[in-house]
């Protein structure tokens, strides 16, 4: 029986990336309707973990019943909702640099006299004005929090700048660092799993995001399956030398190659 086979054995929970996993924007990658539908039989616990910004909770779980999936608004578990717990927990005053479909999950937070910047995936932010006035509150002393750090996306037209590359800036601009809240921190997963009665070595993740799925879901004590969907870029395994026993075509093979060891 080799390493992988016994991971899967002892598996309890399997955490799901969306964006790039499931779906593009509004296009189903084919087969996963019927490998979800497949996993949830197996009586295995399924959590779905995602780090957009660009819209609030309820939205996103809106899209997700359009495009055809059975899913349950408590089983996702976004970075704007471990911002949104890393913000009251330090009594944090925000500047959101976020769209405003995202913004609706940070109601009733004090936005008055700034004394952090939160900055997710908003284009009408990464404008000169806007970029300088986040500056200008870092250099006063806010601390900058970064939803994620994703160097780019998928999009149906081709690859997108992710937040990252702004966050970037802002840190080379300031000399600050930036706190990050979503994958690939540890703190994400295990926020993800909290209510799931596992270990984190009794968990999964799949997604198509070498770093922050999987190289981050390894470094929180989980296993990864790398789908060759969405941001996949051929060779992306060998940026963290993973091994091909945990590199799938879609979510479809990743869930057969979990299931068959069963």
């Amino acid at each position: 029986m080799n390493r992988m086979t016994q991971i899967f054995q002892r598996a309890k929970a399997v955490l799901v990336d969306l964006s790039g996993t499931l779906h593009i924007e509004d296009q189903v990658i084919p087969g996963c309707h019927e490998a979800l539908s497949k996993l949830r039989k197996s009586g295995l616990k399924v959590k779905f973990v995602t780090n957009t910004t660009k819209e609030d909770l309820h939205s996103l779980h809106q899209r997700l019943i359009r495009l055809g999936f059975e899913i349950e608004e408590n089983e996702i578990y976004t970075s704007l909702t471990a911002a949104r717990q890393l913000l009251e927990s330090e009594g944090s005053r925000p500047y959101l640099m976020l769209t405003e479909s995202a913004k609706k999950d940070f109601v009733g937070i004090d936005t008055n006299v700034p004394n952090a910047v939160v900055v997710g995936l908003s284009s009408q932010h990464f404008r000169y004005e806007a970029m300088n006035y986040a500056l200008r509150l870092l250099l006063d002393g806010a601390s900058l929090i970064a939803i994620n750090k994703a160097r780019y996306f998928k999009r149906p037209d081709g690859f997108a700048l992710g937040p990252g590359a702004f966050a970037a800036a802002l840190e080379y601009a300031t000399d600050k660092k930036s706190t990050i809240v979503g994958k690939p921190e540890a703190s994400f997963f295990l926020g993800a799993i909290k209510d799931l009665d596992c270990t984190p070595e009794e968990c999964v993740m799949i997604g198509d995001d070498v770093r922050d799925d999987i190289d981050g879901a390894i470094k929180a004590k989980m296993e990864g399956i790398l789908v060759q969907t969405g941001k996949y870029i051929a060779g992306d395994e060998d940026k963290i030398s993973l091994s091909k026993d945990c590199v799938a075509q879609d979510f479809s093979n990743a869930v057969d190659m979990i299931l068959s060891s069963r």
